[in-house]
């Protein structure tokens, strides 16, 4: 056994992870990403989930290798919110492919904040109506804040609408982020894209309200029987990034029944195509090869900018 060449592993917090996030080139990235998953470039096992039953919150690896090679270390507390602490806490380590050596370890909080919401700019901008304007937030926490930032990236959003449980906190994002804030339901009627990052159990967005042609981004997660979404929203069309993952892990098709028409990378690839006049349901759960190549897209940054 040899010595690693890289004996002083860099670590790179929060905050040196933004100064390296560029979010079109993550856009660019998860792109790229979610096709090689679907054509079969990249090795990822199911997530594995540990319950912590003792202080209701979750423990689970994330491995990934495709054209790098790392795993996300992740917990899920959602009690932490009523301390006022984050839910969602994250570790992301990566290997030289070629050789295997551990090349960094990094904070993976804000990357799974960032490529979630890059994620769904995919989504948006492969299905969504080139014309959309009006966007709706369920949710204010940290995805609608991400989402609320990086959709706009794909299309113009002149009109943003919020809602939340607590109207002090929708009325506080929606200053911020220069929207309006008001019921879900008025939230969501004549809305283009819909986004529900939210910690609902159970559903928030009726499919009733729904316009035809609207695209959907339900990105809220609270266990594999949680949902945000009613049957008849989930009767539209279902589009996921992996249909072995949602099918596991995702609330919103396992208590529907609602089965995916396509996963995004066969419809960035040509593989499928989905008609933008039908209404859309992106069902996105996460996957290991996001985070890998976002950690990867940082790291790349943050030797050039250290020259190493």
């Amino acid at each position: 056994m040899t010595k690693s060449s890289s004996p002083n592993l860099p670590y790179l917090d929060t905050a040196q992870v933004r100064a390296c996030l560029d979010i079109d080139d993550l856009i660019a990235a998860m792109r790229q990403a979610l096709t090689f998953y679907s054509d079969g470039s990249v090795v990822q096992p199911d997530r594995q989930l540990l319950e912590v039953a003792a202080h209701g919150g979750y423990f689970a690896a994330m491995p990934a290798v495709g054209e790098a090679v790392g795993v996300k270390l992740v917990t899920f507390y959602p009690g932490n919110a009523a301390r006022n602490i984050a839910t969602h806490n994250a570790m992301i380590l990566l290997f030289r492919p070629e050789t295997g050596e551990p090349m960094a370890i990094m904070d993976g909080g804000l990357i799974t904040e960032a490529r979630t919401a890059a994620v769904s700019a995919v989504a948006t901008d492969a299905l969504a109506p080139e014309t959309a304007s009006v966007l709706a937030i369920l949710g204010t926490g940290v995805q609608a804040r991400a989402h609320a930032e990086v959709l706009p990236r794909v299309r113009d959003f002149p009109e943003v609408r919020v809602w939340g449980r607590n109207g002090s906190a929708a009325a506080a994002l929606a200053a911020e982020i220069g929207a309006r804030a008001m019921s879900a339901e008025a939230a969501v009627r004549d809305a283009d894209v819909v986004v529900c990052a939210t910690s609902a159990i159970t559903p928030i967005l009726r499919g009733a309200w729904l316009k035809t042609g609207a695209h959907v981004n339900a990105v809220g997660w609270n266990t594999k029987d949680g949902r945000e979404l009613d049957d008849e929203a989930m009767g539209n069309v279902v589009i996921v990034e992996s249909r072995r993952a949602t099918a596991a892990e995702s609330g919103n098709i396992r208590g529907s029944g609602a089965t995916a028409d396509a996963e995004i990378g066969e419809i960035l690839s040509g593989t499928k195509s989905i008609d933008r006049a039908v209404t859309t349901i992106f069902d996105s759960v996460g996957m290991a090869i996001e985070d890998v190549a976002a950690a990867t897209l940082v790291w790349q940054a943050w030797r050039t900018a250290n020259r190493r």
